[in-house]
Order: C-alpha cells, then structure tokens, then sequence
C-alpha cells in the first residue's frame, strides 16, 4: 500500500509483495488471461508470457481493466483479441477504451478488440466457461467455473460479498476454488477469511486458495488455515 509501513507493506517475505488480482490459464488448445489489472504488463514480463489468445473480464473496477491497452502486444499476433464480458462490462470497456473499439484507422501493432458478450457458458478450446453472477458490494460481477471433459477444474470468484446458494451448487465438487478473502474482519464488498472459508467447505472443494488480499492478512496467517486452505501468491502455478 502507498504510505504504509504496515508488518505487510515491510515484510521481506516474497509473498506479501502483491500485484492486482488475475489469472492465466494455459491449456493444449490456447491460453486465456482472466482482467488486465493495473499491474498485467509487470505479470506478463514478470511470468515470460508469449501467448495470448483470448481475455475474460469480471468487471470493469479500475484494479481489473488498466492494463488493457497492453494486450496490443499480443493482438498484433493475429491483428484482434478476442474480449468477453458480460454486456455491463463490456460497455464500460468500450467506454474507457473507446480509441480501441472505435479506431476508425488499424495502425500495425494496436489494439482490436474482437467483443464477445458472455450471458452463458463459452467454450475456448476444449474448456468450457460458465459465467457466475455474485454480488461484489452492490456491484454485479462474474466469477467464473472453467470445466475440461465434464470435469469441474477450477472455480474463479476474485471479488464478492456473498456467494449465493444456486452459485455454490453450480460449484460443488470443484478441485481448485480460488476466492475473494480481502482480511480477516468483515468488509461491505469482499468475503472476509472466516466467510471465504465457509463458502470453501460448502462447496466441498477440494483445495481453496484466498485472493484479492489485503494488508491486513499477512501471508504467514496461512499457517492457521486448515490443510486445504492457502493464501495465494503472485507467481503461484498449478496444474490441473
């Protein structure tokens, strides 16, 4: 955090030195990235990333969307990068990025966004991508279930509030839940750790790992988690 000298924002432990909220997903078919935060150029180089073949957004808050512009050095591979959003979502990036969608000249190397509007499951590659509608504050946002061959792999829900029960069906029986758990005392738009947990022993999922962490949860307090339960890092890998 700027202006904190906080135990977090000093610590020497690699792994409390955090950037935005994102994903990337590589499978044998293509490789997706989940938001561009503020921070996707310093991922991108930071983890060597090459290939990109499409972007699934959220929502539009600021952590999620600013590095949008930066998916030029990936879209000027094929000349367009395939987008989806739902249609909230979308006009907000249309808006914000407004010299991207509307460029009325394709200069080499920009931007083009190719705009798909998710109000379902999507299928890139042989993964199938099921939206999941939670409420982050009074904010709608998508969390999103990622399935290969019938399989639930991985659940996505970076920012909400509550995980609502028709929700926690669509997901019980994931192998990885990756969930909003900003600090220990409660928040009005995230889980706290104490509810990131009970949405994770709800939906019995096998693993779960807290994101979109603040400074108040020092990476360390992993320790008091039960065995299935961990505290994400940047540069964290799994496979699936």
């Amino acid at each position: 955090m700027i202006r904190c000298d906080c135990a977090v924002c000093t610590s020497s432990d690699p792994r409390d030195k955090r950037t935005r909220s994102s994903i990337y997903i590589e499978t044998p078919e293509c490789a997706f990235v989940v938001d561009t935060g503020t921070d996707f150029r310093t991922q991108a180089l930071r983890e060597n990333i090459w290939r990109l073949d499409a972007v699934i957004f959220t929502h539009s808050h600021t952590d999620h969307i600013m590095g949008f512009d930066d998916l030029r050095r990936f879209g000027s591979v094929r000349g367009y990068m395939p987008v989806y959003a739902s249609r909230d979502t979308m006009n907000d990036l249309r808006r914000v990025f407004k010299f991207a969608f509307e460029a009325e000249t394709q200069f080499p190397g920009y931007l083009k966004p190719e705009p798909h509007i998710v109000d379902g499951p999507f299928q890139l590659g042989a993964t199938t991508i099921t939206p999941l509608p939670v409420p982050h504050g009074r904010s709608p946002v998508n969390g999103y279930l990622f399935e290969r061959g019938g399989k639930k792999l991985l659940a996505y829900l970076s920012d909400c509030s509550e995980v609502p029960e028709h929700i926690g069906a669509q997901i019980t029986g994931v192998k990885v839940l990756v969930i909003d758990a900003l600090r220990p005392n409660p928040h009005p738009t995230h889980l706290s750790v104490a509810q990131a947990l009970e949405v994770a022993e709800r939906v019995q999922a096998e693993r779960a790992f807290f994101t979109h962490v603040a400074h108040e949860l020092p990476h360390s307090a992993e320790a008091d988690l039960p065995p299935h339960a961990r505290i994400a890092y940047d540069g964290l890998k799994l496979e699936l």
